[in-house]
Formats: structure tokens, sequence, C-alpha cells
């Protein structure tokens, strides 16, 4: 069988997406980003990949992040969606905002990782390649280089920028104190960070206590907040104890202590709050990130459609009372 050529949804942008400012910029996020970290590599299957980017793409998320050693294995997040770009999204590529990172490991070697402007050019080149792609709206530096000058980091961004390899820079990871200095370095030469990507979600609150959401606010910098589920641990998943064949059995990507008796117990606590206010407890979490002053959008990693569709329903409930936020405190 051959599968009819993709066609995006006609009430894409109004059936329910909301979308916010980033930053001072003239770009509009949506409020759900999808991200392809860890479900859209060479060991998922294609069809699985396709399916949730359409539907995305459907639902008005028009902003797709990746970097380039998501997958797993490394680059093939972007190799999967290059193809579906090529296939699917090429007669919609000015409605998509599509960003890209570079900073971790990614070949061996001296060059294969951290924020040298040859690995940040060389690897920028490889992802668009990948993607299918002639330039992403973000480039991002993914994360703070202590041996290489900072000066050099962000030149590389500003003349990626000017070169037309990028529409902005972005920076993500970075401690406050550096994000500040590259704000300003990247403003001074007119090419200021459009956006700052970090982790943020109830259990790590660092970005507020850090004092780094309101640096960003008063640099001008969107803020996106990834892992806004603690990487699986705010969902229903663990409420019955942790299954044996989930993710969470990986050291890589979850640590053991955070699905402690105390953390799971939390969790349980948590989720009757959501229940109260007629969300799943996803839904909640991610409600309540958004919530934040300062944050613009959440980025979001399903494995299925079906949790793809749950979380963008967090957009149904943003506000909360005082008391439910006491709540989750308390929890």
């Amino acid at each position: 069988m051959i599968l009819p050529v993709y066609s995006a949804a006609e009430d894409r942008y109004t059936n329910g997406m909301e979308y916010a400012r980033c930053g001072r910029s003239g770009i509009d996020f949506p409020k759900v980003i999808l991200g392809l970290w860890q479900n859209f590599g060479d060991t998922a299957p294609l069809a699985r990949s396709r399916d949730m980017l359409h539907y995305a793409f459907d639902h008005g998320i028009c902003s797709f992040d990746l970097a380039n050693n998501y997958g797993p294995s490394f680059g093939s997040a972007e190799e999967t969606f290059g193809r579906i770009m090529a296939k699917s999204f090429a007669p919609y590529r000015d409605e998509l905002f599509i960003t890209s990172k570079a900073g971790y490991d990614m070949w061996p070697g001296p060059y294969g990782c951290w924020g040298s402007r040859k690995y940040l050019f060389g690897s920028l080149e490889q992802s668009l390649k990948r993607m299918n792609l002639d330039y992403v709206d973000c480039f991002y530096s993914h994360r703070f280089d202590p041996r290489t000058p900072i000066e050099e980091t962000l030149q590389a961004l500003v003349d990626i920028v000017r070169q037309g390899k990028a529409r902005y820079a972005g920076i993500s990871n970075w401690p406050t104190e550096q994000y500040v200095a590259g704000a300003k370095y990247l403003a001074d030469r007119d090419v200021p960070c459009l956006v700052y990507q970090g982790r943020l979600n109830i259990f790590d609150r660092e970005p507020i206590t850090t004092g780094l959401l309101d640096a960003t606010q008063a640099n001008g910098s969107g803020f996106v907040a990834f892992s806004p589920l603690a990487q699986g641990v705010l969902t229903n998943k663990y409420l019955h104890g942790v299954p044996a064949d989930c993710r969470a059995t990986d050291t890589k990507t979850i640590q053991g202590d955070r699905l402690s008796a105390e953390t799971l117990a939390r969790v349980a606590r948590l989720n009757d709050i959501a229940a109260s206010r007629g969300q799943s407890l996803a839904q909640m979490a991610l409600s309540w990130v958004l919530a934040q002053q300062g944050v613009t959008s959440v980025i979001i990693g399903s494995r299925t459609v079906e949790q793809l569709a749950d979380s963008i329903g967090c957009l149904h409930n943003l506000t909360f009372t005082p008391d439910e936020l006491a709540a989750i405190d308390h929890a």
C-alpha cells in the first residue's frame, strides 16, 4: 500500500494550541514544543515517528526541537526528521520553527564536543544535511565550555546567524552568570539571544531559585523548559511502582534516587491534586511549568500519539488557585 501524500490539517492553528511571544522578538512559540531527544532515533519505527510528527503539526505544534546527538544513535533523530521533512513537511517549511544544538559528545577526538568554533560549525553543517534543511530557525550552544574562550563560542553563533545557517541564536544549560555575559555579547553584535533552554519541573526549580528565569526576562530571552515531566516521573507511569521494562532502569536517563519510595509517594500526592483539577498528572505538571512567570514553552518527548495528545491537553487548564499551588509545594 502506498501512503497518501501528507496534507496538514486546515484547522491546525485554531484547534486548541496556544502561542506565546518568545522574549523581545518577533517569534511566537507554541506553548507545547515536540522534542526528539529519546524516541525518534534509529531504534524507533519510522512510522511511529512520522505519525507523532504529523499529529503534532496537525494540532498546532509548529516547532520541533532537536540536537546533533539525539537518537539513539547519535544523529539518528535528525536523520528521522530529515526523512519526514522531505516527504511530508517540505511544503510547510516556512511555517515550521526547527531548532538544533551542539555541545555534547558527537564524534571522537578533541573537536567532537564542547564549544569550539570548529565543532559548532562542523556539527551544524552535518545537522543540516541530516535534516534536509538549508538552515535551522535557531541554533543553540548546548552547554557552557569552561576551557574555550567564551568569545569564541559566542562569535561562532554570531557568524552562523550572519551566514544564514540559522535565523536566531540560543543558549542552553549555561550557568546564570555565563548566560548573562553571553546575552550581552550577542546583543552587542545585533544577534540577540532569542531563547534560553533549561530544565524546569515541579521537582527541579533551579532556574527559579537561582534567578536564571529572572535573568532571561531581563535580557529579553524567552525561556523554554525541557524535562517538564522529570523524564516521565511526573506521569502516571510510576503510580503503581516501577515497571521492569521501562527506561527508568537505564541509569543514563533517570537516576535511581529519582524513583525512591519517598519520590513515588510525592508523585501519588501530586496525582491526587491533578485529579481534583480534572487533569492527568502529566497535564498538571506541564501546566505548572507554563504558569511560571517568564516561561515561554515546554518541550515534551512522547513515545506515542496518545501520550502526545494527553500532553497537549494541559492547555485546557493553565491557571492555579493559591491553595492548589500551596498543595503542590507541600507535596
